[in-house]
C-alpha cells in the first residue's frame, strides 16, 4: 500500500471513530496517522522543521501538509524561509495530483513536488511504522 493511501484510509478510520464516539481507536489512528507524517514524509535537506498534517484541512478525499523551506544564498548561507501547504488530491490517472502553495522562491515548487511526490508514493512497510 502506498503511503498516500495509507494516510486516506486512517483519516477515514479515524473520522469514522469521531462519528460513533469510539474513543480508544480514534487514538490509535491518530497515533498512526503522527507514525508516518514523523516517518515518511520529508524532512531535512532545506525542509527543516519537517512536515505537518493540516488536520483542519485533510480527510479521505484530500491531504493538506505544510511545512517551511529554508533557502540559501549563492555564498551558502541561509537566508529565509518560505512557507508551503501541499495539498494531495485523487487522480483516475495519476494517482493523486500535487499543488504547492507559497512563494515559488528559487523554483523550490519544482522541488518540493518531487520530493513529495516521491515521499508518498512510497511502499508502506509495517515494520517501519514503529520508528526510522
Amino acid at each position: 500500500m502506498k503511503i498516500y493511501q495509507k494516510l486516506s484510509s486512517l483519516l477515514n478510520a479515524r473520522q469514522n471513530c469521531r462519528n460513533s464516539n469510539n474513543r480508544e481507536w480514534e487514538i490509535k489512528h491518530d497515533e498512526e496517522i503522527k507514525k508516518i507524517v514523523d516517518n515518511y514524509l520529508p524532512s531535512g535537506s532545506g525542509w527543516d522543521v519537517g512536515t505537518s498534517l493540516v488536520e483542519s484541512e485533510s480527510s479521505d478525499e484530500k491531504i493538506v501538509l505544510s511545512g517551511g523551506f529554508h533557502h540559501m544564498d549563492e555564498n551558502g548561507g541561509y537566508d529565509g524561509w518560505t512557507d508551503h501547504k501541499i495539498t494531495v488530491k485523487p487522480s483516475l490517472q495519476f494517482g493523486f495530483v500535487l499543488h504547492i502553495s507559497g512563494k515559488d522562491r528559487n523554483q523550490i515548487k519544482e522541488y518540493l513536488h518531487d520530493i513529495f511526490d516521491n515521499s508518498l508514493n512510497g511502499e508502506y512497510d509495517e515494520i517501519k511504522k514503529g520508528g526510522k
